[in-house]
């Protein structure tokens, strides 16, 4: 009866979990870039501060200047006539005004011709001259060769998974 017993024991069915999985993936990219401008116009600014100090515009008025009508993007300003308010007394003034740019029609109106702004940033398009990729078997080649303006990608992904 022992016999069986272990027997039997031997022949029982157990579950089994063979969840087995296995991906590799290859990539590669070359990619040329093409042209592009990017423009950033400055903002006009004003300040004024002062102590023991009247302002007065050039209509009389007491006023402390600032932006009026804005013509292409630009504010005209008035500037006030300082005068100290208690002779003898001290006193301080300062006044600043930045002129900001103008909007243009466009940015780039021809090639090579530079508008007024700050900051302009302009490039021509990539050239992918004799750079080049290859990909055989998961063994990948990435040349930039005498191209301009590209870039080059590559990637290898080995992927287990067991349950």
């Amino acid at each position: 009866m022992k016999k069986l017993l272990a027997l039997l024991v031997f022949l029982t069915p157990t579950a089994t979990f063979a969840d087995i999985q296995s991906t590799i993936t290859s990539s590669v990219k070359l990619e040329s870039l093409s042209a592009a401008s990017s423009a950033d116009k400055l903002g006009s600014s004003y300040s004024i501060s002062g102590t023991n100090i009247t302002l007065v515009d050039s209509n009389s008025n007491s006023t402390v200047g600032g932006f009026g009508t804005v013509s292409s993007g630009v504010p005209a300003v008035t500037m006030p006539t300082a005068s100290v308010t208690n002779a003898g007394e001290t006193f301080s003034f300062s006044q600043a005004f930045l002129e900001g740019d103008a909007t243009p029609s466009a940015a780039i109106t021809s090639l090579g011709t530079v508008q007024n702004f700050s900051d302009l940033t302009s490039t021509s398009a990539g050239s992918v001259g004799t750079a080049s990729v290859s990909l055989d078997h998961h063994t990948m080649s990435l040349t930039g060769g005498t191209g301009t303006g590209i870039v080059l990608t590559g990637q290898f992904v080995t992927d287990l998974k067991i349950d």
